[in-house]
C-alpha cells in the first residue's frame, strides 16, 4: 500500500485502482476510509483511481493534531498527493462530504485540477440549503417501499431536529436506490469505516466560507460534472440542479432510480457517464 508525509508528517495511505490517466477521488462520511468506494462500479477499468485516505482515516494515520481534520486544512494533504504523484494537474472526484474538500481545493488551487466530478455531493462548502420539506419531497418517491413507513416516520423527527443514532439507522434505505443485501452490508460497514471524532472537526467552524467559495467557483473555467441520484435523500436532485449552476462549465445528470452511492445502484450507468465525462 502506497503512502506519502504529509506537510506535517503525518502518514498518508492511497490505494490505486486500474490503469491510464490518474484520477484523484475523495471520499465522504465525512472522514470515513475510501474503501466504501470500491472501485466506482467499474471506473477503473477506464481510468486509474488514486483513492486517498484522509487522515486518521483508513490506513492513514491518525495525526497528533486533531484540529487539522478540519475541511479547509485537509486541502494541503490532497496537494500534497498530487506532489507525491508528480502531477501538475490532476482530474478530481468528490464524493458526498468529499465534494466539500473538492469545491475548497479547487477555490484555493484552480489551476491544478483538469476536470471536476462531483457525486451526489454534499453542500455545506457553498451555502445551499436542503429544506425539510425538500428531503420529505425526496423521500416520498420511495413511498411504494415495504420499509417506506417506519423510515419516513423518522425522518420527520430528524427534520424535526430529534435525530437519535436509532433515527439515523432507520433512514438509511431513502440512501440507496435499492435497499436489498448488498446495500444492507454496504450501509452497515460504515460505522467501523468512520472515525466519529475526525468527522466531528471535520465541518468545525472555521471549516468554510461559503461566499469565498461561491465566488471562486463562479471563475472556475474548467468542465465539471454534477451527478446527482434521482431519489437520494442526502443529495436530492432540485439542490443538485443548483449547486451545478454554480461552475460556468457545468454538466449535471440525475442517474435514474440511484439514491447515493450511484456506482451501487445501476453500474453500468454510472461507468458509462463518468468515463464519458473523465475521457
Amino acid at each position: 500500500m502506497p503512502t506519502l508525509a504529509a506537510h506535517d508528517g503525518t502518514t498518508l495511505a492511497y490505494h490505486v485502482y486500474g490503469n491510464g490517466a490518474p484520477v484523484v477521488c475523495l471520499p465522504g462520511g465525512p472522514m470515513q476510509a475510501s474503501q466504501y468506494l470500491g472501485e466506482l462500479g467499474g471506473l477503473s477499468a477506464h481510468r486509474q483511481l488514486v483513492m486517498l485516505d484522509l487522515r486518521g482515516t483508513g490506513e492513514s494515520a491518525i495525526p497528533e493534531d486533531s484540529a487539522s481534520c478540519r475541511c479547509d486544512r485537509l486541502v494541503d494533504d490532497v496537494d500534497a498527493l498530487r506532489e507525491h504523484l508528480g502531477l501538475e494537474t490532476m482530474d478530481l472526484i468528490g464524493h458526498s462530504a468529499g465534494a466539500n474538500l473538492a469545491a475548497l481545493y479547487v477555490g484555493r488551487h484552480p489551476e491544478r485540477v483538469g476536470k471536476l466530478a462531483l457525486i451526489t455531493p454534499s453542500t455545506r462548502a457553498v451555502g445551499v440549503a436542503i429544506t425539510g420539506d425538500i428531503r420529505r419531497e425526496t423521500a416520498r418517491l420511495r413511498q411504494d417501499q415495504p420499509w417506506f413507513g417506519p423510515a419516513f416516520e423518522a425522518l420527520e423527527a430528524i427534520v424535526a431536529g430529534q435525530a437519535t443514532d436509532d433515527r439515523w439507522r432507520a433512514v438509511a434505505p431513502f440512501f440507496y436506490g435499492r435497499w436489498d443485501e448488498a446495500s444492507r452490508a454496504h450501509q452497515a460497514a460504515e460505522d467501523e469505516q468512520k472515525n466519529a471524532e475526525a468527522a466531528a472537526v471535520f465541518g468545525a467552524e472555521g471549516a468554510f466560507d461559503p461566499d469565498a467559495t461561491r465566488a471562486a467557483l463562479a471563475r472556475f473555467a474548467a468542465p465539471v460534472l454534477l451527478l446527482a441520484g434521482e431519489v437520494d435523500l442526502g443529495a436530492p436532485p432540485r439542490v443538485m440542479a443548483e449547486f451545478a449552476g454554480l461552475f460556468p462549465d457545468a454538466e449535471f445528470v440525475v442517474q435514474p432510480g440511484a439514491g447515493h452511492f450511484p456506482w451501487l445502484d445501476d453500474p453500468d450507468w454510472f461507468v458509462a457517464t463518468a468515463a464519458a465525462f473523465l475521457g
